[in-house]
């Protein structure tokens, strides 16, 4: 008659373990830069957790094949600054973050924080 009281209790623990460790990596960055260069797309997407996908596309050198920056950004306030400057050269402030265990944050591992008009 015990076990599912332990039963239960193994579950929430478990549960409240997953959710402290999806809080932490998506509260603390591996990483964070910038990149610039011209944003190509930007769109909504998601099923049930809606999320901004982009990509930027970044040229190193005149003469050049670009190269392919894909982000995610959660604030409709940084996706409306992205699709105002859309076409012109921007520099996007993205922080990275590991581990997050499901595509529902988001499709990419970098996630855009700011957005700064290059002239």
């Amino acid at each position: 008659m015990r076990l599912p009281g332990k039963l239960l209790f193994g579950l929430v623990l478990l549960l409240l373990l997953g959710a402290f460790y999806t809080f932490f990596v998506l509260n603390w960055s591996y990483s964070n830069g910038e990149r610039a260069g011209w944003v190509q797309k930007l769109s909504q997407k998601g099923w049930v957790c809606k999320t901004w996908e982009g990509e930027l596309s970044m040229v190193a050198m005149p003469g050049t094949r670009p190269e392919k920056f894909y982000f995610t950004v959660h604030s409709d306030k940084v996706a409306e600054q992205i699709n105002r400057a859309m076409g012109k050269r921007v520099a996007l402030r993205y922080e990275q973050h590991v581990g997050i265990p499901t595509s529902c944050f988001g499709d990419t591992r970098y996630f855009i924080t700011e957005v700064v008009s290059v002239e």
